[in-house]
């Protein structure tokens, strides 16, 4: 037998019907396996119940070309048609390729990124690659993950696809499949596809778990067994979930931290249901009516969360061997780990639950968690931290979700509608605040801290009173809406001074280049050498408006002192 040259991916294989027309694409996992989709059988023919039984599988990566049969796996056609569910199938080929190749299907982050599917449209029967965009969650309430075009007029997905392997450029998981195309969507200018993700495969086809590696998104409730159903009839509960999946399902970045115990006995049965509600396994064997019948913001897209860690009874080395695995990260030192972590792109959006109940709650939030959260909204991560106590007061959070009651006079208690609406307002104020920061503050040298959100825990803490009204908690959750909003207009006094500094010495700056320029020209050596650092020191950040103030001073008062000496 000739030796098997494979030049390009040897598990890009393309599915035919019996008479060799193409159907679709599929990967090949091992000698004897194909993975594709469902529908693609059925296009085939081969479908159970169908008009044959067999499929034709052809290679289109390997030397010399190869054609086998094949038939679907007993109990592995997964498709309600009509549905978004499932469409995946596993193929037995009746005879071994002789490749030798075996294809790692690899459980890896969804929310973003670049992959490259290489299909069969009809034109192309050779096949033809295409690169995509990762973007996060299909749908609020489908298992999929969405795929958009990375440019304007390159060929894109399309009929001849489905099946196809999805793999990753760049990062971690550079090379390696991570799921498989179900579908696309072409109308007019307008493309999109979808994926399903190598977990969601996994639990339709539990057969190919040996062709699978990686972490899997959610090791928060992997031991907790089912929730009960009613884990949103609590108002605190509720709250709790809204509040934080108006915060992931946003474009806001930074560290919440979630209260879990104390006197309510909240729990944190809410923030694992939440997790799931972004899980590809437990997507995949939820029912619809559980998600569309939910109560409004209780849902997260699915992959939206990268990685839930439950850290109770677990070591600094264990929680950084879990991120390093699911991240595809060399090495599991902490340093390391959080370095790549703060550098990930796309930025991650991380659980991590049972933080004070892990071997040595000191040292997790010591070397990785505290420096993680002190950077999180910067570098655009989104981190929430379980507390099942009173978490550390030197801890940075952007939020708190702190389920305890407030505690204050309950003198001049208003109504709640009064109340809601100066939350509103402090809802409001914050986030132009924060649009504020993303704008200006990450430029300057020591500016002003942007306080952190309060209007969520009010609102949790709104919905309870409401829902026992008329209820004292109301005067405190007024008390502390308007402290923060004062906290807030101090913040932006604060930064659009900074601000407006830094726009007037470049005013200033300019106008003396410009008069300096009508003088002498731009050729001036001595002028161009006080000017050159002025402008570094306006530009670069981070800014530091005291030493570039000095620096302009420099060059305009001898640009004033040239001009008046003539």
């Amino acid at each position: 037998m000739a030796l098997h040259d494979h030049r390009d991916d040897p598990w890009r294989v393309r599915v035919d019907d019996e008479e060799g027309t193409p159907c679709g694409a599929g990967v090949l996992l091992d000698d004897r396996h194909v993975l594709t989709c469902a529908h693609v059988v059925r296009y085939a023919g081969a479908a159970p119940g169908g008009t044959t039984a067999r499929v034709r599988i052809r290679s289109v990566a390997c030397r010399p070309e190869w054609t086998r049969t094949a038939r679907v796996a007993p109990g592995t056609w997964v498709h309600e048609h009509g549905t978004q569910r499932g469409d995946v199938a596993l193929l037995e080929l009746d005879e071994p390729t002789g490749c030798g190749t075996r294809t790692t299907l690899w459980k890896a982050p969804i929310s973003g990124g670049t992959v490259r599917v290489y299909g069969f449209p009809h034109a192309e029967p050779l096949g033809m690659g295409t690169d995509a965009k990762l973007a996060g969650s299909g749908g609020r309430y489908s298992e999929r993950g969405l795929l958009k075009r990375v440019r304007e007029g390159d060929p894109w997905i399309e009929p001849g696809y489905s099946g196809a392997g999805v793999m990753a450029l760049g990062g971690a998981f550079d090379g390696r499949v991570i799921g498989i195309v179900v579908a696309d969507y072409i109308d007019g200018d307008a493309k999109a596809a979808w994926m399903l993700p190598t977990e969601t495969v996994l639990t339709y086809l539990p057969r190919i778990a040996e062709f699978t590696g990686g972490d899997r998104t959610d090791e928060l409730s992997s031991s907790r067994g089912e929730l009960t159903d009613d884990v949103l009839g609590d108002p605190l509960r509720l709250a709790l979930t809204q509040e934080l999946t108006r915060l992931l399902d946003s474009d806001w970045s930074g560290t919440v931290v979630v209260g879990t115990g104390g006197t309510t006995a909240v729990g944190d049965s809410w923030l694992v249901r939440l997790v799931r509600t972004a899980d590809p396994v437990a997507r995949a064997t939820a029912s619809d009516a559980e998600l569309t019948g939910a109560p409004g913001d209780t849902v997260l897209g699915v992959g939206s969360i990268d990685a839930a860690y439950d850290a109770r009874g677990r070591s600094v080395a264990d929680v950084c061997g879990y991120l390093s695995r699911r991240f595809g990260l060399p090495g599991g030192e902490a340093r390391e780990v959080l370095r790549r972590l703060l550098r990930h792109s796309p930025p991650a959006c991380l659980v991590v639950g049972g933080v004070d109940r892990a071997q040595d709650p000191q040292a997790l939030v010591g070397e990785l968690l505290g420096p993680l959260a002190a950077r999180a909204r910067s570098r655009g991560v989104r981190l929430v931290l379980g507390f099942e106590g009173t978490p550390p007061a030197d801890l940075a959070r952007d939020v708190s979700l702190d389920p305890e009651p407030l505690s204050g006079s309950a003198v001049g208690v208003g109504a709640a509608a009064e109340v809601q609406a100066v939350v509103a307002q402090l809802a409001a104020e914050e986030d132009a605040a924060s649009a504020l920061d993303q704008e200006w503050g990450m430029r300057f040298f020591a500016p002003p801290r942007l306080p952190p959100r309060a209007a969520p825990r009010l609102r949790v803490r709104l919905a309870v009173a409401r829902a026992t009204e008329p209820n004292p908690e109301l005067a405190a959750v007024h008390d502390q809406a308007v402290a923060a909003r004062a906290a807030v207009a101090r913040f932006d006094r604060e930064l659009r001074r900074l601000a407006e500094s830094h726009e007037d010495l470049s005013a200033r700056l300019e106008l003396h280049r410009v008069r300096a320029a009508r003088y002498f020209g731009d050729e001036d050596r001595r002028l161009g050498e006080l000017h050159a650092p002025a402008a570094r020191a306006l530009q670069i950040v981070p800014i530091d408006l005291a030493a570039a103030r000095k620096l302009v001073r420099r060059y305009t008062d001898e640009v004033n002192r040239r001009i008046e000496e003539g």
